[in-house]
């Protein structure tokens, strides 16, 4: 049992496991805020160019009863296809899909710029030069000399 508990405890302070929770957590906050997009936001639209439909309140009995809302029907117990509140869910779906299909692009689009090398800058042109050498003594003399200042000797160009 000891043996167990250690194995269990090795496992649940990796590293992977921490990451695999905390995204648990923020994945289940960001449902939350999708829902409430698609609720909110995004629904109140549809209906809008769909003669303001209800998309809560789009539902079948199976008891051959009509009812005027969903909450009316689930108050008697009638058994209802709640195909509204699938399209509901189809939405938050897509959205979510969406948003994380941007997320990872933008990921990868951070990883790559990040794994480029640096450009190295352009070397510079080579410097005139400023120095030769002597034909006579093979002294290094300024390249502006007529006269070599170690042998004397008069230098042509």
């Amino acid at each position: 049992m000891s043996k167990f508990l250690n194995e269990f405890k090795k496992f649940a302070i990796q590293g992977n496991m921490l990451d695999m929770a905390v995204g648990m957590i923020i994945g289940a906050a960001f449902k939350d805020l999708v829902n409430s997009i698609v609720k909110n936001l995004i629904t109140p639209f549809v209906g809008m160019f769909t003669g303001k439909v209800d998309f809560s309140n789009m539902f079948f009995a199976l008891d051959g009863n009509e009812y005027a809302t969903l909450a009316a029907a689930q108050e008697v117990g009638a058994p209802t296809v709640n195909y509204g509140l699938f399209i509901t869910e189809v939405l938050n779906f897509v959205i979510l899909a969406l948003v994380i299909f941007m997320m990872v692009k933008m990921v990868n689009k951070l990883r790559t710029a990040a794994e480029k090398p640096e450009e190295a800058p352009a070397p510079a042109a080579p410097a005139e030069p400023t120095e030769k050498t002597c034909p006579f003594c093979q002294s290094t003399i300024s390249i502006k000399a007529t006269r070599c200042p170690h042998c004397t000797s008069e230098l042509t160009e």
